[in-house]
C-alpha cells in the first residue's frame, strides 16, 4: 500500500520562518483552522451534503467551543508560579483548612 505524504503549503512554512513573538501560536492556529475548514467543506464534500449533516458538523463544532472555553477558563483561574503577586495564594492552608 503507498502512502500519499501531503506537503506544506507555502503559507505554513513562510509562518514557520518568521518571529511573530507571543502570536506565533496565534497565526498556527488561524492557519490549521483555515486548512482544516477546507478539507471539511471541499474534500469531505460537507458544502454540497444534506442540511442535517451540515447541522451536525456545526452542532460538533459548537460542542468543541463549550468544551475548549471550559478548558481555558479553568486554566486561567489557576495559580500562575511565574507572576508573584497575581492571582489566588497557592499555600497549603489555602486548600486544607481544618
Amino acid at each position: 500500500m503507498s502512502e500519499h505524504i501531503v506537503s506544506p503549503t507555502i503559507i505554513t512554512v513562510w509562518a514557520a520562518f518568521q518571529n511573530f513573538h507571543q502570536y506565533n501560536i496565534v497565526i498556527a492556529l488561524v492557519i490549521a483552522t483555515i486548512k482544516a475548514t477546507l478539507v471539511v467543506l471541499y474534500f469531505m464534500h460537507a458544502r454540497y451534503s444534506p442540511k442535517r449533516t451540515q447541522l451536525v458538523i456545526v452542532c460538533s463544532i459548537f460542542w468543541l467551543a463549550i468544551m475548549l472555553a471550559l478548558t481555558l477558563s479553568d486554566y486561567d483561574t489557576r495559580y500562575k508560579d511565574s507572576h508573584p503577586g497575581q492571582g489566588r495564594l497557592a499555600t497549603p492552608t489555602t486548600y486544607y483548612r481544618a
